[in-house]
């Protein structure tokens, strides 16, 4: 199915189908545990990309203290160049600013260049590093940061 996608909130009962596009996806993956928590905390909320019946992608995100953080963000590499994860980065840019968050972080592997252009072209700039953040490749990650400015 490569029609239109939709994109909705995410659910306890998607835990496993976003393990299946993690493991997909990344070298160290979270596990199915760790999706279940994050979707259960009061801190945090999932989005998921679907396209038909299939999870296409998936945005996990937190909010703290009026700071934002992208934990997680995924596309299957079936479904990918299709705009899904720019949209599903705009639609968790759009609930930090509901949560009231005037900032976003996140971390991107220093290789993932396609990654770093899809945050770079939305307002998010380097604002620091962490040495050997990734495991399985090690690797540095790039801290990147966005403003939200909140509506007057």
């Amino acid at each position: 199915m490569d029609g239109p996608f939709r994109i909705r909130p995410a659910a306890l009962a998607d835990a496993a189908a976003l393990v299946a596009i993690e493991r997909r996806c990344f070298s160290d993956p979270w596990s199915e545990s760790a999706f279940r928590e994050a979707l259960a905390s009061e801190w945090s909320f999932g989005l998921v990309a679907e396209v038909g019946r299939r999870s296409a992608g998936y945005l996990i995100g937190r909010e703290v203290a009026g700071s934002g953080e992208i934990l997680n963000l995924a596309v299957a590499p079936e479904f990918r160049r299709r705009g899904i994860g720019a949209a599903l980065l705009e639609e968790g840019l759009a609930g930090f600013r509901r949560l009231q968050a005037t900032e976003v972080f996140l971390e991107v592997r220093e290789s993932n260049h396609s990654a770093q252009s899809l945050y770079l072209a939305r307002g998010f700039r380097p604002v620091g590093q962490r040495a050997a953040y990734y495991r399985n490749p090690r690797e540095d990650a790039l801290v990147l940061r966005l403003a939200l400015p909140q509506p007057a």
